[in-house]
């Protein structure tokens, strides 16, 4: 049996520790009215919790130069920061969940699509950033998700093999990556319903409904044949 000292944790941030979609939502609306492209509440859910490098180009409706990718995340970033910088809150659970984990000798770690300044503003608004081993975010990846890069690289960097970490997450990309990476899924509904997010191992409503031994028993189950 896995004992907590040999697993892993890995969170999102989007959705999982802060509900920030409507930030989001907002800033690529304000951007789109200066680059003349516009995005629906409808587009913007299917493309939540992906990296900027796919939405621009889905967005605007053609292929991208990275230069231009990155000037228009990083105006789209900035209005998000300035949009939400002064009603950050965290989800039901996560205050208490997060010194639980560490508590109980598991490592944690943050798998995000979010740039590392935003992460930062968060977790440091919350008081939260020392409960975190490792924080991998959008400079450090190359392959948004579903790729499981982000989670795979947290993993490594805090030695624990993949199949000993459970992943939560908020979107339905979230959790193929996780899956894909031979990790377990805990799916938090906080922006898509039960269904949508079925692949997971679990699916809660709010984090509050779980503690370290529910993420030990992930890890112990027995694998389905």
């Amino acid at each position: 049996m896995l004992t907590p000292a040999q697993c892993a944790v890995l969170f999102d941030n989007d959705g999982v520790i802060v509900d920030t979609a409507e930030g989001h939502y907002q800033s690529f609306a304000l951007l789109g009215k200066d680059e003349g492209y516009t995005v629906t509440r409808e587009q913007f859910a299917g493309l939540f919790g992906r990296h900027n490098r796919d939405i621009f180009p889905i967005l605007i409706g053609h292929a991208l130069p990275d230069d231009e990718i990155a000037r228009l995340a990083d105006r789209k970033e900035a209005l998000f920061r300035e949009l939400v910088k002064d009603s950050i809150a965290a989800l039901p659970g996560v205050l208490a969940l997060l010194p639980a984990l560490k508590a109980a000798g598991f490592h944690v770690a943050m798998g995000t699509s979010t740039p590392r300044a935003n992460v930062d503003l968060i977790l440091g608004a919350l008081g939260l950033a020392p409960y975190f081993d490792t924080i991998v975010s959008a400079e450090d990846v190359t392959r948004g998700k579903p790729d499981p890069q982000v989670f795979l690289l947290g993993a490594e960097r805090l030695g624990i093999p993949p199949a000993r970490c459970v992943v939560v997450e908020d979107a339905v990309a979230g959790v193929q990556a996780a899956k894909r990476g031979g990790m377990k899924a805990l799916g938090v509904t906080t922006n898509h319903p039960r269904e949508a997010l079925s692949e997971a191992d679990r699916v809660v409503d709010s984090l509050s409904e779980v503690g370290p031994a529910d993420f030990l028993a992930l890890l112990n189950e027995t694998p389905r044949s």
